[in-house]
């Protein structure tokens, strides 16, 4: 393994261990960008879907009081988006990926920018269990298609008015869920090779300390600050999709 390749792995790790312990997910947003510099696609993948999923569960423990208060919440999202997993690999057949990353990056960078300009957030504060179910399973169709699990449970969520353990108690254990069915998948398909398992080797310890820096942050953000959050990530997420896409 080149100086190179060393240090592009420690950076992508570094980044997307921070992302993943801030906001619990974002991992391959920020990390791909540097892994695709040094390993071809498919083991860019391999290589965050395994540290996400693992550098995720120091997310879960955080929030764990949370998940075990509102498992019905989390079912509603959680049960839907993994049956939407393998639509959205079906979906594969008939649709072109890369176009439909692009069009979700456009959808992710107007719905960014257009609530981080505005001074007050909407409050969708009564009970939907029937967009929450719509939303995990669109996330899960959207997982399988193009690897953008979290892009519209997000969203959704950032518009929610739930305490910031609440809203990371969605997200966090649907993303891991999703990642790590996605690593299995990888997994049958011989996608982790030796090279593959010295990356992951090199890239999870980096990861699980650079998301307890991110964790640190998450601790001392209060409710209103992380809900912007959401928003912001969903602006600058975009924009990493749509620069990752274009030619």
């Amino acid at each position: 393994m080149s100086p190179d390749a060393i240090l592009a792995v420690v950076s992508g790790a570094a980044a997307g261990g921070l992302i993943n312990g801030l906001a619990g997910f974002g991992t391959a947003l920020f990390a791909l960008g540097f892994f695709l510099n040094v390993m071809p696609p498919v083991q860019a993948v391999a290589v965050v879907v395994v540290i996400s999923a693992l550098t995720g569960l120091q997310g879960l423990w955080v929030v764990r009081h949370a998940i075990g208060a509102h498992r019905r919440r989390l079912a509603r999202f959680l049960i839907p988006g993994v049956l939407g997993i393998p639509l959205g690999v079906l979906a594969l057949s008939v649709l072109d990926a890369r176009s439909l990353k692009l069009m979700i990056a456009g959808f992710l960078i107007l719905y960014g920018g257009y609530f981080t300009l505005r001074t007050r957030l909407p409050r969708f504060e009564r009970p939907t269990p029937v967009w929450d179910m719509a939303v995990g399973l669109s996330g899960g169709i959207l997982g399988g298609a193009a690897s953008l699990s979290g892009a519209l449970p997000m969203m959704w969520c950032a518009l929610r008015p739930w305490p910031k353990a609440e809203t990371r108690a969605v997200l966090q254990p649907f993303n891991v869920t999703v990642l790590a069915l996605t690593a299995a998948a990888l997994a049958l398909r011989g996608a982790y090779t030796r090279e593959t398992l010295l990356y992951i080797a090199l890239a999870l310890p980096v990861s699980v300390i650079a998301a307890q820096a991110g964790i640190a942050i998450f601790r001392r953000l209060p409710d209103a600050a992380f809900r912007r959050l959401l928003i912001a990530m969903t602006l600058v997420s975009g924009t990493v999709l749509l620069l990752r896409e274009l030619p």
